[in-house]
């Protein structure tokens, strides 16, 4: 095969993935189930492995990616309508720490040993069995944990203190470059931007390596 037709079926089938990963959604890449993992290593070796075969042409990389995305597309349709369904490709999440006790039992059947369930824990900041009171393994492999209450933090209804108001930070320069789409969320242009960032000591975005806008904190600049 020539150049210029894998170049060809590199771009059809980069922009064929593209619109499939669109179509499925992000779930295909944030909260990867073991089904998820084996689904996409199949769907990048469709294309590769298409690549270097001198008999498979643009319409069978795109016959493939279309009827490949199809059946998983239709197994995630039935695992959002049927339960039962997905339980079985997704699984359920499993009590590994309970009451504050391992559940040895659990970590069997999940092929999860002591070390790994430390290093899961280390994870989310606790370097002691004694501190967990529950630990749950998701089914894409991460743990979701409850602290004891006497390793808990302090949060402000403790403390009776009264709540804050809760402020989005907002990016409006990056790389030099004014984000104007973030300007638009905050409701200023650019010329308000341009006065902000002279009471910092810069003539131009360009002299800005990132500005951030946050109510009720102003505006952060940082140079090059």
């Amino acid at each position: 095969m020539d150049l210029f037709g894998i170049a060809i079926e590199l771009t059809v089938g980069f922009v064929a993935l593209l619109l499939l990963t669109k179509i499925l959604g992000k779930t295909q890449i944030t909260q990867i189930t073991a089904f998820d993992f084996i689904s996409a290593l199949i769907l990048g070796e469709l294309v590769g492995n298409s690549l270097y075969d001198g008999k498979t042409g643009v319409k069978e990389i795109l016959f493939a990616i279309i009827v490949w995305g199809g059946l998983i597309y239709l197994t995630e349709h039935f695992t959002q309508r049927n339960r039962r369904f997905r339980h079985v490709l997704e699984g359920t999440p499993a009590i590994v720490i309970h009451k504050g006790k391992i559940n040895f039992q659990q970590l069997k059947k999940n092929h999860l040993d002591l070390n790994q369930l430390q290093h899961l824990l280390r994870t989310k900041d606790i370097f002691s069995i004694r501190e967990c009171e529950y630990a749950l393994l998701e089914p894409n492999g991460s743990l979701s944990v409850i602290k004891k209450s006497m390793y808990k933090m302090v949060q402000r209804q403790d403390l009776n203190l009264m709540p804050s108001k809760i402020t989005i930070p907002i990016s409006v320069i990056m790389d030099g470059e004014i984000v104007y789409d973030n300007l638009k969320i905050i409701d200023v242009n650019e010329e308000w931007l341009m006065e902000e960032i002279k009471k910092h000591g810069f003539h131009s975005a360009r002299e800005v390596l990132f500005a951030e806008w946050q109510d009720e904190e102003g505006l952060f600049v940082q140079s090059y």
